[in-house]
């Protein structure tokens, strides 16, 4: 979108009759405004599919922990999303939920209790949760091309941990963390019938609006019905998960986990 922004603008400057206009294309479903940009739908039944071989593996093993790392850099819809679809998920971890692993109320207490209970757990973590939680060095400090800070692998790092922990705490006990890192292939799998409806809905209602003499705007629904939003305010609206809303609290309820608030 600041591409779209960047490139109307110095079409604004030259004086060129030719129009631009946006589609909101992000798996992260992170663009603000709109109800929701194409291919989220795909990503989700994709990680739903994770999720659910993650939980027969964990299911399998003694003490037997299923762990799914899922792409969302700066917000957790599609964990979110996925852990409501699937009802096979323990504990969703988030971006925009902060959360910790030692001591009372803490991530490693909860999943002793899970296992004790259920003798084996789920764990679903957005590629963005957890950063502030690993030590970097000074050369881990930098951005990508677009500026972006560049992201360690949280999900290496919690199976790291997790173990590190069990080693601990339950010496000697069997202990095994299934790890699934499906990211790679949710972004290569074919658009499902879903998306490929929603994206021809954008393109012709991007043509209709160049066809009508708009240019510097993005397609897509908000609210349901289908607008144009200036490219401007779409390149820097965000859509986070609302951890106070009631989304989040059926995560909540659907997971039983703790709202990770230090006492």
């Amino acid at each position: 979108m600041k591409g779209v922004v960047k490139i109307y603008k110095e079409i604004q400057r030259r004086k060129l009759n030719v129009s631009v206009t946006g589609i909101p294309k992000t798996v992260d479903n992170d663009i603000g405004i709109i109800d929701k940009s194409f291919g989220f739908q795909t990503a989700v039944e994709i990680a739903q599919q994770a999720i659910s071989a993650a939980h027969v593996e964990a299911e399998s093993a003694v003490n037997g922990i299923g762990l799914v790392k899922l792409m969302g850099r700066s917000t957790g819809h599609i964990a979110v999303h996925a852990t409501l679809s699937s009802r096979d998920v323990d504990c969703c971890l988030i971006p925009e939920n902060d959360f910790f692993l030692e001591g009372k109320g803490g991530l490693f207490e909860f999943l002793d209790q899970r296992l004790k209970q259920n003798g084996h757990a789920v764990v679903v973590i957005a590629e963005g949760a957890g950063q502030g939680l690993m030590p970097r060095t000074d050369a881990e400090e930098e951005k990508d091309e677009s500026g972006n800070p560049v992201f360690l692998d949280v999900g290496t790092w919690l199976k790291s941990e997790l173990n590190k922990w069990w080693e601990v705490e339950h010496a000697g006990q069997v202990f095994t963390v299934k790890y699934i890192d499906p990211m790679y292939m949710i972004r290569a799998v074919p658009a499902n019938a879903t998306d490929n409806l929603y994206c021809t809905i954008l393109a012709h209602s991007a043509i209709h609006g160049v066809m009508a003499g708009y240019t510097g705007f993005v397609a897509g629904p908000i609210n349901g019905n289908y607008g144009y939003i200036p490219a401007e305010e779409a390149a820097v609206a965000r859509n986070v998960v609302d951890t106070r809303d009631h989304k989040w609290a059926w995560v909540r309820t659907v997971t039983n986990q703790p709202d990770f608030v230090k006492s």
